[in-house]
């Protein structure tokens, strides 16, 4: 636990009473649909809770309501509403299992083999399209779940879905359905480092191996019949678009980059200024309870910076424009610096979760990926930028806000004239 976590776990507590899940994430209730949560669900969740502690009950309460429906529906031979209620049961149970901060609690692996048999009979009920993986790597293991089109598939194009920092591999099961197999792709959402199974089998994230943890994956999609290996991108979200921009830069093979919400700042916003939570959590994927030692060890160490120059592939980027994890200056900056073919999104008024916009982000993104794997957006010097109105208007050739007034913060310019010479 960090310092400020254990002094101010009052306010926190005070808020989510309050202002229910909204204290953790603004306006997140949109994005959490498009990760499989019915609103109904998350509703009944969230007047369960007056305080932290209460948050992995009320989301096992839900999930093992939801569960016992599916096991009805089963049983009574409606198999695809009972698919649907296992989905939601596995993204709860999930969330209860991400509330507990301790591997070794016998409660985390409980919940956690509640989503194991949600995501089982899932699977079972759907024509084994949904398939649980297991890799070896590092002398750990690593875990994802594939997902598979309908029919008879070969060579197709494929997408690794990285989950933030705060997700598992079940939170992408609805969206691979809708957005990914449904066009024919081959999907594969998973768990990297410190996240999920990995971290509850002793796997800790450190600088660099999350994005080995992603070369990792790409192998085994590579070796799927299913899959043409010239075609495997990756759509990331939060945390997942930084881990994606590092193996785009690092791992010629993946073929295209859309990142939303991605942290490509300086890493004080998150650990030092946003809700104390964040800090914990990477403290504890990262195998940490000494903050001194994390933030010398790793937290310094961890900004893109000049990264992001080895970047190849086309890559598309979108952010809220006061998300609370990264400084819209310190995103803009950082795109600067990248070569490759590019393109940005700034979304106006939009915090981090991006939840007013979040079908819209997890269509476009899984359009783009596939268009960009067919070959699109890949001419030399692309540089594509929208500000994305909240009333709908786009200004397109720039993602600079409005009422900058044409003026640009002082570390934006730098990056720009650096950018400039560059190119």
């Amino acid at each position: 636990m960090t310092v400020r976590s254990t002094g101010q776990s009052w306010a926190l507590d005070i808020a989510l009473a309050q202002g229910g899940f909204d204290a953790l994430h603004p306006q997140a209730k949109g994005t959490l649909e498009q990760l499989g949560h019915d609103h109904t669900d998350f509703d009944k969740v969230f007047e369960l809770v007056r305080s932290g502690a209460m948050l992995p009950k009320a989301w096992a309460t839900v999930a093992g309501q939801a569960e016992e429906r599916a096991a009805h529906h089963e049983r009574g031979g409606f198999a695809q509403t009972a698919a649907d209620l296992y989905l939601r049961a596995a993204v709860m149970w999930g969330r209860a299992q991400y509330s507990v901060f301790d591997a070794a609690d016998p409660r985390k692996r409980a919940f956690r083999e509640h989503a194991d048999h949600c995501v089982e009979r899932l699977g079972a009920l759907r024509d084994n399209r949904v398939r649980r993986v297991v890799l070896d790597f590092e002398g750990h293991r690593i875990f994802g779940l594939l997902h598979l089109p309908a029919g008879e598939v070969r060579n197709a194009p494929a997408v690794i879905l990285g989950p933030g920092m705060d997700m598992i591999k079940e939170d992408y099961i609805w969206a691979a359905e809708r957005y990914y197999t449904s066009r024919g792709m081959v999907a594969l959402s998973i768990e990297g480092p410190g996240q999920g199974e990995s971290r509850a089998g002793g796997l800790t994230v450190d600088l660099t191996n999350y994005e080995r943890a992603i070369g990792r994956y790409i192998d085994h999609l590579a070796s799927l019949p299913e899959v043409d290996p010239a075609r495997i991108g990756m759509f990331g979200i939060s945390m997942s678009g930084y881990w994606g921009s590092r193996a785009a830069a690092t791992d010629r093979r993946l073929a295209a980059l859309a990142a939303f919400e991605a942290v490509t700042g300086d890493f004080r916003t998150i650990f030092e200024r946003a809700q104390p939570t964040f800090k914990n959590n990477y403290m504890f994927m990262a195998g940490y309870t000494d903050e001194d030692a994390f933030d010398r060890e790793l937290a310094d160490h961890m900004p893109l910076g000049d990264l992001v120059r080895e970047i190849t592939c086309p890559v598309l980027y979108g952010i809220g424009e006061f998300d609370e994890l990264t400084q819209l200056e310190q995103a803009l900056a950082n795109y600067e610096l990248i070569r490759a073919p590019k393109e940005l999104r700034v979304y106006e008024n939009e915090f981090h979760p991006l939840g007013g916009a979040a079908a819209e982000v997890f269509r476009f993104g899984a359009e783009w990926i596939e268009r960009a794997l067919s070959g699109a957006f890949c001419e030399p010097g692309r540089d594509v930028r929208h500000y994305v109105h909240r009333d709908g208007r786009t200004t397109d050739g720039t993602a600079d806000p409005a009422w900058w007034l044409g003026t640009v913060p002082a570390g934006v310019a730098e990056a720009r004239i650096a950018g400039a010479r560059q190119a």
